[in-house]
């Protein structure tokens, strides 16, 4: 009884017709994954906060308290 000679001739191109579609099905699995467990929730995140945002009440709150050099709070 002999052992079977290790078939070498044709093994990179089996093993990558195997790998690769593995590879590309794991891969949009995980942009997917990515897209609608990040992405999707954070640009919802950013509309609801900017939904109800007043950028002069800000600006307003940040003068009086002293933020900025350039501008004055209305009390001085």
């Amino acid at each position: 009884m002999s052992l079977q000679k290790p078939l070498m001739r044709g093994l990179l191109a089996k093993r990558l017709r195997f790998h690769v579609p593995i590879a590309f099905a794991l891969s949009m699995l995980a942009a997917v994954g990515w897209k609608y467990g990040v992405t999707e929730p954070r640009k919802q995140a950013y509309a609801d906060f900017y939904k109800h945002y007043d950028a002069v009440k800000e600006f307003t709150g940040m003068r009086e308290a002293g933020v900025f050099e350039s501008v004055r709070p209305t009390g001085e």
